[in-house]
């Protein structure tokens, strides 16, 4: 399969990037539409794994072929760590074959090889390939993106996108709301007024948004759903499964093997995946000295397993529509979004609540990302007719006396948002006032999620209640949080741009932009001796398996071997330069190259005489 023709692209380039917790990818807007940014085997998918293994780091595809040989070795799923502590993560680092430690302020660090990798710098590899994959199909450096994140993603995990965007290289012009997204991929582009519920299953979150389409205008009306909710948690359950049957044979100890857990969660995928089009759906495992395991799953015990997950889906929907002040029938498009809408169940469960057939006219993989493309398209120019007002998932507020929330944004407020209270001092002669941060729906702080907080000080000494203290929480475009505090009589003024506790520091993103530049020269040597290496270490195989089936002239046998030779020296001489290396496979490459074309000559004129066989 080859990649499709390049798109038109607009004099200034801005691509839509969807990173999904399984696939991540890239569109463009076209000169009909949006497209995906294909790679050269017309792939638009590429997997969200990373595999740090041999020496060489490793991302998409070829990183998920290695997750069986190297199951502690190879990352997926990282965007259900991204911004979040690691005390939230417990349940979820159970079921995860590599090791993740809990840093510096309790923040997860994916261990390997005695390396810390943070889920920030993991993702920024997965979208380094991304755009690397968008530059091939373009012919053309990208450089500002907008990317999408789930509408339930809190500030702490927005501002963490932001942060690996820019340690890919990417300026982020925009976060949206992935539902939002998607609902212009479906050509709901605003010329029509209506009500559309989107409905996101992907691998690791769930979203549901309503919006409103009226004259032009995209707004948001609700969002609900669960950052901890997808297909990774389907997968989980057939795991089990898969596990109980090997109890069952007497293999009790399998779920701590992290190659056998690996191998699991590949048969569990692999089963959801087919039982999505098939009845039934069957497994063979071969998990060495554990033996081997025959297993078959019929549609309906899948459909019994996730009950509880698309009640949990269809809970949330209920909760958009009471938030939304509207009911079923006042929606006008359903729409499909994420991988996990495929199961037939989901689909029908779906349409049973909302009273219609959800929409699938647009692959649910690609949705989001060719919306993505339309928002870019209308940051770039290109488009000025519609405009998306997306909301805030959660409530914005701060800690006041007796560790309560006092709430400043709420909920589904449309952003950009803006709100200023006044607040005063606790005690006599107090001086200065700090200012802790939350998002949260709970009434006390202990059940919201802190933020971050900072302090306002040089009060003068005045008894409590006398300052007057107006903080102003403003909301931006990209859903990120920025507090100011001034106390008025004097003029004194403090303000923070929220750096969540959960995420990197300001000053540990400039550093690791730092590194990446400073070390970019050193990176791609070291990355091209061992493609050089690897390439020959490939051609030494496949020139001897050649040799002993080909049936060449003295001559050319003894010039391939003598090249060959020269080549393995230079391989296993690790004094050799990479130039010299690359030299040696280039000579061995002309002398292949030639015998290959004598070779498939002579096939071709044995044939023509020969004539075809009967």
């Amino acid at each position: 399969m080859t990649a499709s023709p390049p798109p038109a692209t607009p004099a200034r380039l801005v691509v839509g990037i969807d990173l999904g917790t399984t696939n991540s990818l890239a569109a463009v807007m076209g000169r009909k539409g949006p497209v995906v940014l294909r790679d050269a085997d017309g792939e638009a998918l590429i997997p969200s794994v990373v595999c740090f293994a041999e020496g060489q780091v490793r991302v998409g595809r070829e990183a998920k072929a290695l997750a069986l040989r190297w199951p502690t070795h190879t990352v997926h799923s990282i965007k259900r760590l991204i911004g979040r502590a690691g005390a939230e993560l417990s349940d979820e680092l159970a079921r995860l074959p590599y090791r993740v430690e809990l840093a510096e302020r309790g923040l997860p660090r994916v261990a390997i090889d005695g390396q810390r990798h943070s889920p920030e710098a993991i993702s920024a590899l997965v979208l380094r390939k991304v755009k690397a994959v968008a530059e091939a199909s373009l012919g053309q450096v990208v450089r500002e993106a907008v990317v999408t994140v789930p509408a339930y993603f809190d500030d702490a995990q927005r501002q963490a996108t932001q942060d690996a965007a820019a340690l890919a290289g990417l300026d982020c012009l925009r976060i949206v709301n992935e539902p939002t997204a998607a609902s212009l991929a479906f050509g709901i582009d605003g010329s029509k007024d209506g009500t559309v519920l989107v409905y996101d299953f992907g691998g690791g979150t769930f979203d549901v948004s309503i919006l409103r389409v009226q004259g032009g205008v995209f707004r948001v009306l609700a969002t609900h759903g669960d950052t901890h909710l997808g297909g990774d948690d389907i997968d989980n359950l057939l795991v089990e499964q898969l596990l109980d049957a090997l109890r069952g044979r007497g293999v009790a100890d399998a779920g701590t093997d992290p190659y056998v857990r690996q191998a699991l969660r590949q048969a569990a995928e692999g089963l959801k995946i087919e039982l999505s089009t098939q009845p039934t759906a069957a497994v063979q495992l071969d998990l060495g000295a554990r033996g081997s395991l025959d297993f078959t799953l019929r549609r309906e015990q899948l459909d019994t397993l996730l009950a509880p997950l698309v009640d949990r889906t269809l809970a949330s929907c209920r909760a958009a529509l009471r938030d939304a002040e509207l009911t079923a029938s006042d929606v006008d498009h359903v729409l499909l979004v994420g991988g996990s809408t495929r199961i037939p169940a989901v689909r029908a469960r779906l349409q049973d609540l909302m009273g219609r057939a959800p929409r699938a006219d647009v692959d649910p993989d690609l949705a989001v990302a060719l919306g993505a493309a339309v928002q870019a398209d209308i940051l770039a120019g290109g488009n000025r007719t519609a405009l998306l007002l997306d909301v805030i998932p959660l409530s914005l507020g701060l800690e006041t006396m007796g560790g309560t929330m006092s709430k400043l944004i709420l909920r589904n407020s449309t952003v950009p948002a803006s709100k200023t209270e006044e607040f005063s001092t606790q005690v006599d002669n107090q001086t200065g006032v700090e200012f802790n941060i939350y998002q949260g729906e709970r009434e006390l702080v202990q059940d919201c999620r802190k933020l971050g907080s900072f302090k306002l000080s040089g009060i003068p000494p005045m008894p409590a209640g006398l300052p007057r203290i107006a903080v102003t929480f403003l909301v931006d475009a990209d859903g990120l949080l920025t507090v100011r505090a001034a106390e008025t009589r004097t003029g004194k003024q403090a303000s923070i741009r929220v750096v969540p506790s959960f995420g990197l520091s300001r000053e540990e993103v400039r550093r690791m932009m730092h590194e990446s530049i400073e070390h970019a020269l050193d990176d791609v040597v070291a990355r091209e001796r061992i493609d050089v290496r690897n390439k020959g270490l490939a051609m030494v195989r496949g020139t001897t398996r050649a040799l002993e089936l080909a049936d060449l002239p003295p001559d050319q046998t003894y010039s391939i071997k003598k090249a060959t030779k020269r080549l393995e020296r230079a391989l296993g001489d690790d004094a050799a330069t990479t130039e010299q290396v690359k030299a040696a496979v280039d000579e061995l490459s002309k002398l292949t190259a030639q015998i290959a074309d004598d070779v498939i000559s002579s096939a071709v004129q044995k044939a023509l005489t020969q004539g075809p066989k009967p």
